[in-house]
């Protein structure tokens, strides 16, 4: 069987990554840091071994910033349009790949939430909203 192979990229297209094999873990991070570096009430990531990512344009393009206090915590973004992008923990043990930047279906599905204690005071359940298929026109 051949292993499939995901790929992604920031918003401008100035940067693509892929990755293949199993996805360790796929959760979301409601901690104040993700909240803050997405600027949403979670993060959606993906963990995989750093062996299955590489980097298919741009490279020279990703920057990454490293909040000194945290011990695993970094992030890597796009420095043309600012999208979020995958990042190495501090420790090279893993790859996190934010699960909004990919081009393709990853096949896995969120397993769980970490650091809900830490959630945005506003958050709400996403099935408890009405939901559009498009922005929906007031009258």
């Amino acid at each position: 069987m051949k292993e499939s192979i995901v790929t992604g990229s920031c918003l401008c297209g100035e940067i693509t990554y892929q990755y293949s094999g199993p996805v360790k873990v796929f959760q979301y991070c409601h901690c104040s840091r993700c909240q803050k570096f997405t600027g949403s009430a979670h993060a959606s990531n993906i963990i995989i071994d750093p062996e299955q990512f590489q980097w298919t344009k741009g490279e020279s393009s990703v920057g990454r910033y490293e909040l000194p206090e945290a011990k695993h915590f970094a992030t890597s973004f796009c420095k043309k349009c600012g999208s979020s992008l995958p990042w190495l923990t501090k420790t090279a043990r893993a790859v996190i790949v934010p699960a909004g930047t990919l081009d393709d279906d990853p096949e896995a599905r969120p397993m769980h939430n970490i650091y809900y204690a830490d959630k945005a005071c506003w958050y709400k359940d996403v099935d408890s909203l009405p939901k559009y298929d498009e922005l929906p026109i007031k009258k």
